[in-house]
C-alpha cells in the first residue's frame, strides 16, 4: 500500500508526457529498418579498401556508422528521446566520460613506441 501511495505521489509531480508515453509500433519498425540499412552499409563499406584515398578512412566510416546506430538505439529503444532533462543530462555525461576514457587510453597506446621500455635500456655496469 505504501509503495502505491509513493508511486501516485511521484506520478502527480510529472507531466502527462513524462508519466506515460506510448510509442507507436511504427516508430520501432522504422528504427529497426534504419538499423538494418546501416548494417548493410557497414557490410558494404567493409569490402572496400579505402586506404588509397586516405589511410584511416575505413575506420572513420565504420565508427561513424556505429555511432549513428548507437544513437538510434539509445534514443528510441532506451526511451531517452521521451525522457526528462535529467536523463538527457546523464546520457550526455556518459558520452563525455566515454570520450575522456578513450582519449586517455589512445594517448597511452599511441605513446608506447616513443620511449624505450625497461627491457630496451642498457644499464651501465660499475667497475670497482
Amino acid at each position: 500500500m505504501a509503495q502505491d501511495a509513493q508511486a501516485h505521489e511521484h506520478a502527480a509531480g510529472l507531466t502527462e508526457e513524462e508519466a506515460h508515453h506510448i510509442v507507436p509500433l511504427s516508430v520501432y519498425y522504422r528504427v529497426f529498418a534504419a538499423l538494418m540499412v546501416l548494417l548493410v552499409i557497414t557490410l558494404f563499406a567493409a569490402y572496400f579498401d579505402l586506404a588509397s584515398i586516405w589511410g584511416p578512412l575505413n575506420i572513420v566510416i565504420a565508427m561513424t556508422i556505429a555511432m549513428v546506430k548507437a544513437v538510434l538505439i539509445v534514443l528510441y529503444f532506451m526511451h531517452v528521446r521521451y525522457s526528462s532533462k535529467i536523463t538527457w543530462f546523464f546520457a550526455g555525461a556518459t558520452v563525455i566520460f566515454l570520450i575522456i576514457l578513450f582519449t586517455f587510453a589512445l594517448c597511452d597506446y599511441f605513446s608506447r613506441g616513443w620511449m624505450p621500455g625497461p627491457w630496451q635500456m642498457s644499464i651501465p655496469l660499475q667497475q670497482g
